[in-house]
């Protein structure tokens, strides 16, 4: 991890990539392009110069990433590394943690078995060698329908 100072800031959409918001450069240039990423609460280019100590709002699908910069990084590395280059906030976590909740209760509620894992994975079952094609088809419906809700 390249070690953060005033006079060594690095590219939005690089780091939104080694802090691993998003799998390529590309779909970070566009993402802030379409407003899904803001700084200081105003809405910048992928070239933005970011610097530790900066808030960054992150939009990805319905979920939302309220995180302050602590680290500036060019490479992209393990995950674990890359949780080091920001801390998320408590709200922001709370709002992210119950969604995923609510989600995982109506899944419950259809019939579905299937629990939460740390960090925001959902197992669920029906798989296809254990469980009847209706089964499986069932539970794809329901999950279109959460989400679609």
């Amino acid at each position: 991890m390249q070690q953060a100072t005033d006079t060594n800031p690095i590219r939005l959409d690089k780091w939104l990539w080694a802090a691993r918001f998003f799998k390529t450069r590309s779909l970070a240039q566009a993402a802030i392009a379409g407003a899904k990423v803001k700084v200081n609460d105003d809405r910048v280019k992928p070239a933005f110069d970011l610097k530790v100590g900066d808030a960054v709002v992150v939009r990805v699908g319905d979920y939302e990433w309220r995180v302050i910069v602590k680290g500036l990084s060019e490479r992209r590395g393990p995950a674990v590394q890359a949780r080091l280059l920001y801390e998320e906030t408590a709200e922001s976590r709370a709002e992210r943690e119950r969604r995923i909740r609510a989600r995982v209760d109506a899944m419950l509620a259809g019939g579905l078995t299937c629990d939460w894992r740390e960090p925001d994975v959902i197992r669920l079952a029906p798989a296809p060698l254990y469980n009847s094609y209706e089964d499986c088809w069932r539970a794809v419906e329901l999950i279109e329908r959460l989400l679609s809700a």
